[in-house]
């Protein structure tokens, strides 16, 4: 059967024209050179920032060790972000669509960034008034986001499970529009 699918896609090839199967492939090659070129500069911000975070460990054993401390864990937590990120491209360029379950991890984890440097912040600000309780709305707002996104990323992971939309079984192929041959 694998060989018949084969050679269906192949006579499906030979009926489109050879200017659009050069312009689809000349958007591919586009693509991936655009892919790639946010990937290295992904890892260039990466690496730039873990170097910094390295940097930022000797002052950790001085008299600032708190607002230092706070700082590197912002500039790790910044490096996961941008990791994730590099995963996503990565995945994108091996399959070939955007998968959102990585962004929505980097949208995670940039929320809980924000609410433990928040939260420092607050604790400097108890009985400060209006910028306190402005900085426990935040928190409370990201709070909710990070429920959200994690609600999002568990439910994608369970359709995941499921049987797709484009199996044998099912009555409609969204690749081919049709339904299969019974």
């Amino acid at each position: 059967m694998a060989g018949e699918n084969d050679e269906e896609k192949r006579q499906d090839e030979q009926d489109v024209p050879l200017h659009t199967r050069i312009g689809k492939l000349a958007i591919e090659v586009a693509e991936t050179v655009v892919y790639v070129g946010i990937a290295i500069l992904l890892s260039i911000t990466a690496v730039g920032l873990l170097f910094l975070a390295a940097r930022s460990v000797f002052p950790l054993f001085g008299k600032d060790a708190s607002n230092v401390a706070l700082e590197l864990l912002d500039t790790l937590l910044l490096v996961f972000i941008v990791v994730e990120l590099l995963f996503a491209v990565r995945v994108t360029i091996a399959k070939r669509e955007l998968l959102a379950e990585p962004f929505l991890l980097a949208g995670i984890i940039a929320s809980i960034k924000e609410i433990i440097v928040l939260s420092v912040k607050a604790a400097e600000q108890i009985g400060k008034g209006a910028v306190f309780r402005d900085q426990m709305w935040e928190i409370g707002v990201l709070g909710v986001l990070v429920l959200l996104l994690g609600l999002t990323a568990f439910l994608l992971r369970r359709k995941e499970r499921e049987p797709g939309e484009g199996d044998k079984g099912s009555p409609y192929s969204p690749d081919t529009g049709e339904a299969p041959e019974q």
